[in-house]
């Protein structure tokens, strides 16, 4: 079993980023002092539950963590600034601050260092999550001590349901778009005059035609997916939030 660490201060550490060309030394108070943060943190960049759920539901919800007074969310892992740098660019995670743990000092710290050496990955990180206010962990929630990667507790709906537990949960939105597009735009405007955030698939940046046509049974963009139902295109959602 993992311990705990609520009620304590996060290990004091120095993050060695890499921002442009230049190096910058980043201390543990320059991302919690006087803050409140969100921290999830992952086994490595670019592997795949990361890729595919973890990152992207924390960047989607980025707006309804800051109406809880949420400062800044942070992705972390034991990797270095080059590989968090270039995963957060394939990422398209622009709400989310990824700090590297390149050494494990956070992570050992923090007592969620674990041997991945049958991955060839050497020491990593267990999963986790925690809310951090000036420094202190308020909560945290560790992935069961179970064999693989378990995912079930630090994902980003179950750290919402702690901050606002009488609040809905957000809406999983999905928004494949195209280049150019300005029905694409007129979506993308309702969703956000709406206050509902969203994952945007652009087209062959992320998707092809053959592929939204596999999953929508078209191939015009835009195309609306809220929580896996597909609602169509701007007309079809602009009808849905207007009634």
């Amino acid at each position: 079993m993992f311990e705990n660490k609520e009620g304590q201060r996060v290990p004091a550490v120095t993050f060695h980023t890499r921002e442009g060309s230049d190096w910058a030394d980043v201390s543990s108070d320059d991302v919690f002092a006087g803050k409140t943060v969100v921290v999830f943190s992952l086994p490595g960049a670019f592997t795949p539950t990361c890729s595919s759920s973890h990152v992207p539901r924390y960047n989607q919800l980025f707006d309804a963590f800051k109406a809880q007074g949420v400062d800044e969310i942070v992705c972390m892992s034991v990797n270095d600034t080059f590989v968090m740098n270039e995963w957060k660019v394939d990422q398209h995670a622009d709400n989310i601050r990824f700090l590297p743990d390149g050494n494990g000092e956070f992570t050992g710290g923090m007592g969620l260092l674990v041997d991945k050496n049958d991955l060839g990955f050497g020491q990593r990180s267990w999963r986790y999550s925690m809310l951090v206010k000036d420094g202190v962990v308020e909560k945290q929630f560790i992935e069961p001590d179970l064999p693989g990667d378990p995912f079930e507790v630090s994902d980003a709906d179950t750290m919402f349901a702690y901050l606002a537990p009488n609040a809905d949960k957000p809406k999983d939105i999905t928004v494949f778009s195209r280049p150019g597009c300005p029905f694409c735009v007129k979506a993308k405007a309702a969703l956000a005059k709406a206050g509902l955030g969203y994952e945007e698939l652009v087209l062959n940046r992320d998707y092809t035609s053959r592929t939204l046509l596999a999953v929508a049974g078209k191939d015009a963009a835009p195309q609306i997916f809220i929580n896996g139902e597909h609602i169509g295109g701007a007309d079809e959602l602009d009808q849905l939030l207007n009634g």
